[in-house]
């Protein structure tokens, strides 16, 4: 028998102002404003590439499977060694290497995920097939017309390969895998070498688009299980291209001439979205729709020349509203340095310089930087906090791990009471006058919280997860810690002035990486820690985290200040070699959340 509340639902709730927690399309009522509001994301209409960290075998002409979280690159061509058998898996962070495919080659392509994959044909003409278990390739039934740069799609248990170069011409042949062999079945319209966009979701659903058949085409083609039929071409023809999908939400990317041009498909027609950051031929990628794929490797130059390791990750339209721009370049590039104030009136202080520390002191007005008064102590990996004019540095590491601390006035640094624990920390706070230090690098990692009330400081409840080199936003009495080391976490707990409380984890584990936000009801998270260098951008809504539009450029152990509708991120560390910090300013505006009132 029916409930009351599955009749006529819930009541709404009465609440004084907004409800950051709100569940999307909860109706409340404002008491304060007297208005009935409901929350709901605010989404973009366009897609956008992001970098990420790099293959650890630059290589092209390879294959790809899985999606953007998880996938394969497989193969490929990597001069001077010609053909690659390496296989490389990636976490959604980084990329590893695992068991090397039996038979080296290029021009292949694949069906599958990341932990049960196939891969077939390729150079040489080849109709060699391999299937994957997650840990090694083993040699199965060949496919019955030997070819390469093939189109490709479905699942290990049921894919389809379709088209091809025969070396001396190219095939329309389409052929069906069971499991165990390759059956010939309906023949595309258009014979074309198809290292383009393919994909589908089995062996009786599957996309072809673009191609090579003497002449650069953009058709399209769907098979249905019995026979492929021409639907609208591609706005821009090219071969050499990336991409994947399904039959009625798929993405083609770069190709031929290395154009950088992304189209997306609804079923119907293809659009033209968010270009790539690098254009390249020959790359790899893979996609499981039109709003979510990786793209890796390639060529950016002439044939023969050294090739690209670069990974790009795809959001497209309809992620959570927000966007990073590129704002003025520091004067001095570093990471592991302190922050403070908002975006259009920053301070940037201290760092590592890769060698050595430094105490340089630069102040962001919004555009661009100026050097100001050094701090008195050069270090880096300091707490920080405060405003432009106001500000507090404290604990960090200079030749050994630091107690001291220092205050900004607005033009000077002054020395005050040292922290009780030596240790490179965290933490927030409003001003020189208020402020908590929490976690840290003693070594080993800390779960020590002190509170500053301008002249000392005092040891209060420590956090439920000790670590070092998370992000953290907020002031003495509503802060948040998220993410950090040892390892990469997700953790996240909320200070409420007494106690720390845990909170919903991040979406992505990571250490390294910075924030926003005046207090636990909102927070931005972005950045990672190198090698890794995803720009991965989290909005914290009071209860939970959704993932937003990344950084430009992936870095971590950089600075962040601000709100999350107006956010700094500065300075930081591309990877781990001597000479990647950077001096890069991106800006963030934006929200992911909206409140719509009701009216009559």
């Amino acid at each position: 028998m029916a409930k009351y509340k599955d009749i006529v639902g819930t009541a709404v709730r009465n609440n004084a102002g907004n409800i950051p927690t709100a569940e999307t399309g909860q109706i409340f009522f404002d008491s304060t404003n007297r208005d009935y509001k409901y929350q709901f994301p605010n989404v973009t209409t366009s897609g956008a590439w992001a970098t990420g960290n790099v293959l650890n075998t630059a290589r092209e002409a390879g294959t790809g499977v899985g999606d953007r979280s998880t996938a394969l690159c497989i193969g490929g061509f990597s001069p001077p060694t010609s053909d690659a058998a390496q296989t490389e898996s990636w976490s959604g962070v980084s990329w590893t290497e695992v068991a090397d495919l039996n038979d080296a080659r290029w021009g292949l392509n694949s069906a599958g995920t990341y932990t049960s994959a196939l891969a077939f044909g390729g150079s040489n003409v080849t109709a060699n097939t391999e299937t994957w278990d997650g840990s090694s390739w083993t040699e199965v039934g060949d496919l019955n017309t030997a070819r390469k740069y093939l189109g490709g799609g479905g699942t290990q248990p049921s894919a389809l390969a379709f088209g091809g170069d025969l070396g001396p011409a190219y095939t329309a042949i389409t052929e069906s895998w069971n499991g165990s062999a390759w059956t010939e079945v309906a023949d595309l319209n258009t014979a074309r070498s198809l290292q383009s966009a393919s994909g589908g979701a089995s062996n009786t659903s599957a996309i072809a688009a673009g191609g090579y058949s003497g002449t650069v085409t953009g058709v399209t083609e769907l098979y249905d299980g019995t026979s492929w039929t021409e639907v609208a071409d591609l706005n821009t023809g090219r071969s050499n291209a990336a991409g994947g999908g399904i039959q009625t939400s798929a993405i083609i990317f770069s190709g031929s001439s290395n154009v950088t041009i992304t189209e997306v498909w609804n079923g119907t027609t293809w659009t033209e979205d968010g270009d790539m950051n690098t254009g390249r031929g020959d790359l790899m990628g893979t996609a499981s729709s039109n709003t979510s794929a990786l793209a890796f490797g390639g060529g950016v130059s002439s044939p023969g020349s050294p090739k690209s390791n670069l990974t790009e990750l795809w959001t497209g339209a309809g992620a959570p509203i927000g966007a990073w721009a590129t704002g003025g370049t520091m004067n001095t590039a570093r990471y592991q340095l302190g922050s403070a104030g908002i975006y259009t009136a920053a301070l940037g202080f201290g760092g590592d310089l890769d060698p050595g520390r430094t105490a340089i002191t630069e102040s962001y007005d919004g555009s661009s930087w100026t050097e100001t008064t050094d701090m008195n102590t050069a270090r880096q990996a300091q707490g920080s906090n405060g405003t432009q004019t106001s500000a507090l540095v404290y604990g960090g590491y200079s030749t050994a791990q630091s107690t001291l601390c220092e205050t900004w006035n607005g033009s000077n640094w002054t020395e005050v009471a040292n922290l009780n624990q030596a240790r490179s920390c965290l933490g927030a706070g409003a001003d020189n006058t208020s402020a908590l230090a929490f976690g840290g690098n003693v070594p080993p990692y800390s779960a020590l919280c002190e509170s500053w009330n301008g002249s000392s400081w005092t040891e209060v409840a420590d956090l439920n997860t000790a670590r070092a080199g998370a992000g953290r936003n907020g002031t003495a009495t509503s802060a948040l810690i998220y993410g950090g080391a040892p390892g990469n976490k997700a953790d996240t707990e909320s200070w409420n002035g007494s106690a720390w409380t845990e909170l919903s984890n991040l979406n992505t584990a990571r250490s390294g990486l910075a924030g926003a936000g005046a207090n636990t009801a909102a927070a931005l998270a972005f950045g990672t820690h190198p090698p890794v260098s995803g720009g991965f951008t989290e909005d914290w809504n009071g209860g939970s985290w959704s993932e937003v539009a990344d950084l430009s450029v992936g870095r971590g152990y950089l600075a962040g200040t601000g709100t999350t509708t107006n956010a700094l991120a500065f300075g930081g560390q591309r990877n781990v070699s001597p000479g990647a910090q950077t001096a890069l300013t991106e800006e963030w505006s934006g929200s992911s959340i909206a409140i719509k009132v009701l009216t009559d």
